[in-house]
């Protein structure tokens, strides 16, 4: 008797522990849960202090099984997150999807939680319009050039000779791109030239030089006011492509390290084309004159490590030269 009385009160307890523990973990998940945006339909995901899944909503389960972890977001110290005190937005790639994912830290309960919102039409979007952008700056840019009876081939080497320049002298990638993107609006202010000074088949009067040296502050004065990023650094190069390292160029005389980077190489790859392409005034260089004239000017003209590169690296030069020559 005392066995069945035993035995039932082992069922019970066993009943109420279970109930007890269900409960517990339904209550855990609804905490969860109330955690959350009141519009879940995007994943979301609860890491402990150590990066560990504690939660992940339903949402997440549909293309984002890969993440296992705060260190599947490239967050390898959770501790970072919670030093912030703050919130937090990195993007995160999966296939052919973006994700826009907002970190927020619970101090209280030490939790850490990430948003996940799907922005692969916004950057889809963003790099149609940078797409746009750059072909228009470079079609402004053969315009200018076309004025001074110029190739449009000459823009494209420019802005290829400035990137490889920008990677080889240690800028990022993303600087590397967006002064090729620029660069092509390096002489956009020759449109404010007049044809005769600017196609005369000869060698200009010092005032008429007085007059072409305009082009410079004319084209910065053209994109100045802009805010886009490209545009700003059109403005930039355009300003500036013509100041010299001794600070003997113009339009405001920089030397050194005032002259912005973008506009010291932009200078250097405005001039190796320049010589090694005909003009109305002038016939291509020889490739060993145009190198002698640039070791002459290294630390007059162009900054001396700029042409270090250029000689260096010489044959990545003359294979963009013959790519996009001119016919």
């Amino acid at each position: 008797m005392a066995l069945v009385i035993f035995y039932t009160a082992l069922k019970r307890f066993c009943f109420i522990y279970a109930l007890f523990n269900l409960n517990q973990k339904y209550s855990l998940k609804n905490y969860y849960l109330s955690l959350l945006p009141k519009h879940r339909n995007s994943p979301v995901f609860i890491f402990n202090e150590k990066g560990a899944i504690l939660f992940r909503n339903e949402a997440s389960h549909k293309d984002l099984l890969e993440i296992t972890s705060l260190e599947s977001l490239s967050i390898k110290n959770p501790k970072e997150v919670a030093a912030k005190n703050t919130q937090d937005t990195i993007f995160f790639e999966n296939k052919s999807t973006s994700y826009q994912v907002e970190i927020k830290e619970i101090q209280e309960e030490q939790l850490i939680l990430a948003y996940f919102t799907d922005v692969t039409e916004l950057i889809t979007l963003n790099k149609e319009i940078e797409e746009m952008q750059r072909d228009v700056i470079c079609a402004m840019g053969e315009i200018g050039e076309t004025r001074s009876k110029e190739t449009g081939n000459h823009v494209k080497r420019v802005a290829l000779y400035s990137y490889k320049l920008a990677i080889l002298y240690g800028l990022s990638q993303e600087d590397a791109a967006l002064l090729q993107m620029a660069s092509p609006m390096h002489d956009i202010g020759k449109i404010g030239i007049a044809d005769a000074i600017l196609n005369a088949p000869r060698k200009l009067t010092s005032e008429e030089f007085e007059v072409m040296k305009t082009h410079a502050s004319l084209g910065y004065d053209m994109l100045k006011h802009s805010k886009k990023p490209i545009l700003k650094a059109a403005a930039i190069v355009a300003g500036e492509h013509h100041e010299k390292w001794d600070g003997s160029g113009y339009p405001n005389a920089k030397a050194g390290e005032e002259i912005h980077i973008f506009g010291r190489i932009t200078a250097v790859a405005d001039v190796f084309d320049a010589l090694a392409s005909d003009r109305v005034y002038k016939k291509a260089w020889e490739m060993k004159d145009i190198l002698n004239l640039f070791e002459k000017e290294k630390g007059k003209h162009f900054e001396p490590k700029l042409v270090t590169l250029l000689m260096e690296n010489l044959e990545h030069f003359l294979e963009i030269k013959e790519q996009f020559k001119d016919l």
